[in-house]
């Protein structure tokens, strides 16, 4: 016995929704983990360093947060973003999804900077120091930047990904409208023969003698 063909249009109607499905899951995933990535990362220690005090020494240390806050500040937009992305339609949608994907640009590029400032030190070197003309010595940077920058690139992609795939995707509301929103049930008249039905009735201000 022969197997039963497939009809074409049915399985050419499988594929967009597989690639919608995918794209969906792939931009969620990249985006989380970009933004976590990023507000981890900007928490690590950036750069580190020494200053002369008196004839010897100190260590200086500078986090990410101390470099610059725009990573952190973007990583939050971000994740916001991802989340407006299914709360919104249309034009809305491409908006909210080319935020996403400015917000992870943002990001790492803002990290790639930061990878070679020496601001933040120069600023705990004097304070240390009490001399407002002290800079850092023997400075050195960690790879945390970097690992920032790859969290920002991980956004833009799930930006890119809302941009080139999000009409497709299903919004919350839609959804929540078809499968969650409760409905209006149409009552049926109250039957006099059951006395759930006259109390019931008689709840809702009704008069259950009344002929509809």
């Amino acid at each position: 016995m022969s197997a039963v063909p497939v009809p074409q249009p049915l399985a050419a109607a499988a594929t967009p929704a597989t690639s919608s499905r995918r794209s969906l899951a792939a931009a969620l995933f990249l985006g989380a983990v970009g933004a976590t990535v990023v507000l981890l990362a900007a928490g690590r220690i950036w750069a580190e360093g020494t200053a002369s005090v008196g004839g010897g020494t100190v260590s200086l240390d500078a986090k990410g947060s101390d470099v610059t806050g725009v990573p952190t500040a973007l990583a939050i937009v971000g994740l916001a973003a991802l989340v407006a992305v299914f709360a919104v339609r249309r034009a809305g949608r491409m908006l909210v999804a080319a935020l996403l994907a400015l917000s992870g640009a943002g990001a790492a590029t803002a990290a790639l900077l930061g990878a070679s400032d020496t601001g933040a030190l120069d600023e705990k070197a004097a304070r240390t120091t009490g001399d407002a003309a002290s800079t850092v010595e023997a400075l050195s940077h960690t790879v945390w930047p970097y690992v920032t920058a790859v969290g920002g690139a991980l956004i833009l992609l799930a930006g890119l990904l809302a941009l080139r795939y999000g009409p497709r995707w299903p919004s919350m509301s839609g959804r929540y409208e078809r499968d969650g929103s409760p409905r209006a049930r149409k009552e049926r008249p109250a039957d006099p023969d059951r006395p759930e039905d006259l109390w019931k009735a008689l709840d809702r201000g009704e008069d259950p003698t009344r002929e509809g």
